[in-house]
């Protein structure tokens, strides 16, 4: 089937960036990765399909940045407007609930950052971005955790990066269930989730 581009507007090359790789990330979770082609992006976003290459080494590049602009928009979904001086009751009650209602809120870039992340932590791809992207997620957390350590609100013997990614990797546990199950209560498993997570890194009252 041959498409007829829409008239390309002048965009900066940021905006034409965020263009393409919004793009991608709404047919991933729309379509799957499998259908997210450079054919299927240049129609999704009304351009022609050379213009990616004009921004884009391949197609593997873009897919990758819409990877990293998903997960931007899903760290920011859960911490914005949180209150890093609050108790840590509070705070990881606040953005365990919040990450609980991502893949209602935000299902294409839950989508687009797992499946991105799946295919290039294959044997032929290249796990390097996703690494990267969750090591400095790691370090930003480990940050905030010390910070509740030192009020404390967390017990003085935990390590705080070992901490950080046991912590996110029952955020991303809870996040696979309910995006496979979605006769899962969000709020129910995000009380289940706080509750163990709490239970195990509370400091004991003085």
């Amino acid at each position: 089937m041959t498409v007829t581009p829409t008239p390309r507007r002048r965009l900066s090359p940021d905006a034409r960036k965020e263009q393409l790789e919004r793009a991608a990330i709404d047919l991933i979770g729309r379509d799957g990765l499998p259908a997210t082609t450079a054919e299927a992006i240049a129609e999704e976003a009304g351009v022609s399909k050379g213009l990616l290459w004009r921004y884009y080494e391949n197609l593997d590049a873009l897919l990758v940045a819409g990877a990293r602009r998903a997960f931007v928009a899903l760290e920011k979904a859960v911490s914005v407007d949180v209150d890093l001086d609050a108790p840590a009751a509070t705070l990881f009650t606040t953005a365990i609930h919040r990450a609980a209602g991502l893949p209602t809120t935000h299902p294409a870039e839950l989508r687009t950052v797992r499946q991105v992340g799946a295919a290039f932590a294959t044997a032929d791809g290249d796990p390097a971005e996703r690494a990267a992207e969750y090591a400095a997620l790691h370090r930003r957390q480990a940050e905030l955790l010390r910070r509740c350590q030192e009020r404390g609100d967390i017990r003085p013997d935990l390590d705080v990066a070992l901490l950080a990614v046991t912590y996110q990797g029952m955020v991303d546990t809870m996040l696979d269930h309910l995006d496979a199950d979605p006769t899962l209560d969000p709020d129910t498993y995000a009380d289940h989730v706080t509750e163990v997570f709490l239970g195990g890194v509370r400091a004991p009252l003085a």
